[in-house]
């Protein structure tokens, strides 16, 4: 079976298959009526069968329950699939476990399970089976920047739509940034009016020549960032939100120039960035500052019930504080050593924030230095270090290192290769990545949250790059995230790619523009579009 995430667990009862018709009905215990849904909803679509409700008596039923003995056996997000002569049981150790019991259901049901709308003559029939699985890890994300690159709405949900097909269950919003704000705070209505909006993109790396001469932009209203919010919640998806501060934060200071440092610098002459790099407008470490983004949080608080909020603290340059007064006083004032301390500083009241309304700060690695609140947890981007202190630190830690599981560097060397930033981290690269670092001791690996693959959209202008970029790295990543595999080395990446054959057709079927194993389609070049290509082998570390 051609299964991805590979499961724990596969046994045949027999040569056989138990096929699914008209008559097929659907009976859905306590706790179930969430996948029931989704069932009759997306493969009534792709079948055309009606699943009609049913009270579990026959055979010609797929039972669905949840069952407390299952998770004391696989844990809440494991599930139990039984495929037999009399019938299909699928069974969850809570709602999560019955729902991603589904998505394998739907695998094995073959590629055009993942249309929308039944092909004229199909029949479909499941593989007589038992199945028992669960995820090694509870983070399995994908960041998706939207702030770079605006992604409308339907597009997100899309995304969604694919994280669930590949049991992820952590969508990390990167939602602003020095080129774009794209969510809707009621309170700050230039963050949207102006800082959703730049006059023109760089196309390419930041060095390259070429411009798209119009404006780009958009952002989500507070209802569509809920009807996101829901959709991923009915895939048991968590949303967690990424505000940056106190770097990346032109777009913002466009719109509300007082929040800059306006002793160094004219802010009212800043526009919303249309280059790529890192600015070196950042926020003024002042009070309005603060008070101006616990109002940003304040209503982020009501969009997104997520235990985590994300506030960025990358690659955040201390120029201007470093030439500020007022920076510098508040330096003088705190009593800490320096710049670094200044951002610890900013970030620590955050943390402080957030703990006081019962969430909890998430930052990328950046956030170690100068000191880290107890409560707050790393994204670990810059290679494993940040994830290794953290975790030695007693921080809670997401892997996610930029030379493993940034999907916007390169796919291959070739020519072909549309807009090559970073090192060549090929679909084997990917499935070989293993999230927990070998000098963790066994009481610090806990620490390990789990993982996430992150895709950064400046070269990325529209959905068919985001796709390409995306997969079909993720359905690897997908793998690592959630199955119990060997040791880096010794995995069976042919299995995997054998697997993958089967892969493609269900992603042909969701429209996905994946990259082909052979390379890049004519369509999906970018002749001439300079790009920042890193040759040989990225560090381990």
């Amino acid at each position: 079976m051609d299964v991805i995430p590979e499961p724990a667990r596969t046994l045949r009862h027999g040569p056989g298959f138990r096929e699914l018709g008209p008559g097929t009905g659907l009976a859905a215990g306590k706790g179930a009526d969430g996948t029931a849904r989704w069932l009759r909803g997306t493969l009534g679509a792709a079948t055309g069968l009606p699943l009609a409700p049913a009270d579990g008596d026959g055979d010609d039923v797929l039972r669905l329950s949840v069952d407390p003995a299952v998770t004391g056996e696989l844990g809440a997000e494991g599930y139990r699939l039984d495929v037999l002569p009399s019938g299909v049981h699928l069974v969850g150790g809570g709602p999560a476990g019955l729902f991603w019991g589904a998505q394998t259901l739907r695998q094995l049901l073959g590629p055009d399970a993942f249309r929308r709308a039944p092909l004229p003559g199909r029949t479909w029939r499941l593989p007589l089976v038992r199945i028992e699985d669960s995820p090694r890890f509870g983070w399995r994300g994908l960041m998706l920047d939207v702030a770079r690159h605006f992604m409308p709405k339907e597009g997100v949900l899309r995304y969604l739509d694919l994280m669930a097909a590949h049991k992820l269950n952590v969508f990390h919003f990167h939602l602003t940034d020095d080129q774009g704000w794209r969510v809707e705070i009621e309170r700050y209505p230039r963050l949207t009016e102006v800082g959703s909006w730049r006059s023109r993109t760089k196309f390419g790396h930041r060095a390259s020549e070429l411009w798209e001469e119009k404006p780009h932009g958009g952002f989500y209203t507070q209802d569509d960032i809920r009807e996101i919010v829901a959709h991923a919640a009915e895939r048991h998806i968590t949303v967690v939100p990424e505000i940056d501060v106190p770097g990346h934060s032109q777009a913002a200071i466009a719109a509300y120039p007082e929040l800059g440092n306006t002793d160094v610098i004219d802010t009212t002459s800043l526009s919303v960035w249309d280059n790529w790099g890192i600015s070196p407008n950042v926020l003024a470490p002042t009070d309005n500052t603060l008070r101006f983004y616990e109002g940003v949080f304040e209503e982020l608080l009501e969009l997104f019930p997520s235990e985590f909020v994300h506030v960025g603290g990358d690659e955040c340059l201390k120029d201007q504080w470093r030439r500020s007064p007022t920076a510098q006083a508040r330096i003088a004032e705190l009593g800490v050593t320096d710049e670094d301390g200044l951002q610890a500083w900013f970030i620590g009241h955050f943390d402080t924030w957030l703990s006081a309304r019962g969430r909890r700060l998430i930052g990328w690695d950046e956030i170690l230095e100068g000191g880290l609140a107890p409560g707050a947890a790393v994204s670990s981007w810059r290679g494993y270090a940040g994830g290794v202190a953290a975790a030695r630190a007693g921080h809670d830690v997401v892997m996610c290192p930029e030379q493993y599981v940034y999907l916007d560097h390169r796919q291959a060397d070739g020519a072909d290769e549309p807009v090559p930033i970073g090192y060549v981290r090929t679909l084997e690269d990917v499935y070989r990545f293993e999230p927990v670092p070998p000098e963790l001791t066994p009481e610090q690996v806990p620490h390990v949250l789990g993982t996430q693959a992150n895709v950064w959209t400046e070269v990325m202008e529209d959905q068919g790059r985001v796709d390409y970029q995306t997969f079909p790295r993720l359905a690897a990543f997908a793998e690592v995230a959630w199955s119990s595999l060997p040791a880096s080395r010794e995995r069976d990446f042919a299995d995997f790619e054998r697997r993958m054959s089967a892969h493609y057709r269900r992603l042909d079927a969701l429209g996905v523009a994946y990259r082909p194993p052979a390379g890049p389609r004519p369509w999906q070049r970018r002749p001439g579009v300079l790009g920042r290509p890193i040759e040989g082998t990225p560090p381990n570390r």
